[in-house]
């Protein structure tokens, strides 16, 4: 059913109040391809929801925006390991965690990450050392020009850090509908990432005789403890991608600043984005109805329920003062509407 003139603030973790024109919840394939019917019919800009975790309205939408709510999962085994089949309205944090209590392993650094699956692949979403990426198989999607279902390989998709080929040349073109992962038939705990072993060894944890599910509470408990939830205050998680700078650079910034985080990623340095932006002085700032936040700085927050553009604003003068600063391009991670 499309309803009308329709308030999306409790449809965005960042809690901003737009309109969209038009809504529809999807459930099934056949809801979708009546939604985009109905939207091609009217000549309408489809705004894709799942659970609005990775987007700023910055604005009221002047299209149809629709709720993918598809469900289903189903778990299968082939001579590689166990076999993830997700419908893109199932919550990623519970797949996660359904995983771990079935003793399965793969998933476990992911925990606690919002928004549902259908958005994971768009954003290759990754954390404390593993990208969706590598454990991904394949996807389904409709394409809203034809209501088609076409089918995604992991070549298909282009992942790369925080970012896939449905963010390039096929951005707007399809909204994902299934997605298929595998999980190793031989697991091995993933932590390598530092907070990961701060972790461990802070709580005397035998690190070779680990679980799924203990590497995942690891991630839940350190999410937690400088991550706020959005339902307690509105976030959209982590708002920049951390940059990547080549050897040069990072060279100068390591000897004006012995602490800058910094891993090495091929021939280039990932720049950790908080650091950056905590060293230049903005974490805890408020401005009107928006901030960054006071534990970890490369979170955006709207307590005050503010407009998007107000968000925005502030974002641009960040990602500004780090390039004066540092001489390093910030980019956003979530994407603006309209």
């Amino acid at each position: 059913m499309i309803e009308t003139d329709i308030d999306l603030q409790p449809h965005n973790t960042l809690a901003i109040s737009a309109r969209s024109a038009h809504f529809a919840r999807v459930c099934t394939l056949d809801e979708l391809r009546e939604a985009l019917v109905f939207a091609r019919e009217q000549n309408l800009p489809i705004l894709p929801l799942g659970g609005g975790s990775n987007i700023v309205l910055t604005g009221d939408f002047p299209g149809l925006a629709i709720q993918v709510d598809l469900r289903g999962l189903s778990f299968g085994a082939n001579q590689g390991g166990q076999v993830i089949e997700a419908a893109a309205g199932e919550n990623w944090h519970q797949l996660v965690m359904t995983t771990v209590k079935n003793g399965m392993g793969g998933l476990e650094n992911l925990a606690l990450i919002p928004g549902k699956i259908g958005a994971a692949p768009i954003q290759n979403i990754g954390a404390y050392g593993i990208e969706l990426c590598d454990r991904f198989v394949g996807l389904q999607a409709v394409e809203i020009a034809t209501g088609e279902l076409h089918e995604f390989s992991k070549e298909d998709c282009g992942f790369a850090y925080r970012d896939s080929i449905f963010k390039g040349r096929l951005r707007d073109k399809y909204i994902i509908t299934q997605v298929t992962l595998q999980l190793p038939q031989s697991w091995q705990p993933r932590i390598n990432y530092p907070a990961l072993r701060q972790y461990m060894l802070a709580h005397d944890w035998n690190c070779d005789s680990l679980t799924p599910g203990q590497v995942a509470q690891a991630v839940i408990d350190i999410r937690n403890s400088k991550l706020p939830l959005p339902d307690k205050i509105p976030n959209a998680g982590s708002f920049f991608k951390n940059p990547l700078v080549d050897s040069g650079l990072y060279q100068n910034l390591k000897a004006e600043h012995p602490d800058l985080v910094a891993y090495a990623s091929g021939e280039h340095w990932k720049l950790a984005a908080g650091w950056l932006i905590d060293r230049a002085g903005w974490r805890g700032l408020r401005r009107s109805t928006v901030g960054v936040h006071e534990q970890q700085a490369l979170v955006l927050v709207n307590p005050g329920r503010g407009a998007g553009d107000e968000l925005v604003q502030l974002a641009q003068d960040i990602a500004e003062d780090i390039h004066s600063k540092f001489g390093v391009s910030l980019e956003p991670e979530p994407r603006y509407y309209p």
